[in-house]
């Protein structure tokens, strides 16, 4: 079992809960951050994933959580490329570069990658598209690794639906109202981003599935988190585009 782990993006939402819960559970946990920790139990590492990570190598580790990331959102038609560059930076280049970093270290110990995905990354919606295009990307690098890797060291995926995190409040909190056509969906997206900070699932459901996906004698490829990502995976699988694309429409008008 893994006893030694990084954990990215540990400062809030779901890699500060796991970096405190891995730690409980025994685990002797690199938190990485880019801000102060207000926990203790872990080794902070300072990290930014769009700088240098080579210090990531001096690490001896069994197994990495890529969590860091940030949600970039707005129409694809008006959204500034430098905003876009900044989505990718962090969500997907960023990853593979703590990944290159701590490969050395992994494949001495058989290690373990767990990149933490979204249902985005399966079905993007209108106005996630750059949020979504970060995590297809990590999908795909993550399925190329799980190949590349196979034999030496395991690589896992976590796809949530919606988590009750206040990720989608803080980015919405500094979007701006987009111009017409686009005003009443940004309007609908709200109401939904609001709605699963109250309902969605609990971030514990997330850490159970990434302390199995560290600990499972056979880890999964993908752990599909929640009622809502089970059901939409599914229905992209079987439905056929135009069909996808009217239910995509209607639960976004629901969403009033």
């Amino acid at each position: 079992m893994p006893k030694t782990v990084l954990v990215t993006g540990a400062s809030s939402g779901i890699g500060r809960a796991a970096a405190i819960a891995l730690a409980r559970r025994g685990f002797t946990v690199y938190a990485g951050t880019r801000a102060a920790l207000d926990y203790d139990g872990v080794t902070p590492v300072e990290l930014d994933v769009t700088r240098d990570v080579s210090h990531l190598r001096e690490l001896e580790l069994d197994a990495v959580v890529n969590n860091a990331g940030i949600a970039v959102i707005g129409p694809l038609e008006y959204l500034p490329l430098d905003e876009l560059r900044r989505q990718l930076e962090v969500n997907t280049v960023g990853q593979l570069a703590v990944i290159q970093a701590c490969l050395p270290a992994l494949r001495r110990t058989r290690g373990r990658i767990v990149n933490v995905s979204s249902i985005s990354g399966r079905v993007a919606l209108p106005l996630y598209g750059p949020y979504a295009a970060s995590k297809f990307a990590l999908e795909a690098l993550s399925d190329a690794l799980r190949q590349e890797l196979r034999g030496s060291v395991h690589v896992s995926l976590i796809e949530p639906g919606a988590v009750a995190t206040p990720i989608w409040q803080r980015t919405l909190a500094v979007t701006e109202t987009p111009p017409e056509p686009y005003v009443r969906i940004a309007e609908r997206l709200r109401a939904m981003a609001e709605d699963a900070e109250r309902t969605g699932m609990p971030i514990d459901v997330v850490v159970g599935a990434i302390h199995r996906a560290l600990t499972a004698a056979r880890p999964r490829a993908r752990y599909v988190l929640g009622r809502d990502a089970r059901v939409m995976v599914t229905l992209a699988r079987v439905l056929p585009v135009q069909a996808m694309d009217r239910l995509i429409a209607r639960i976004v008008e629901q969403s009033r």
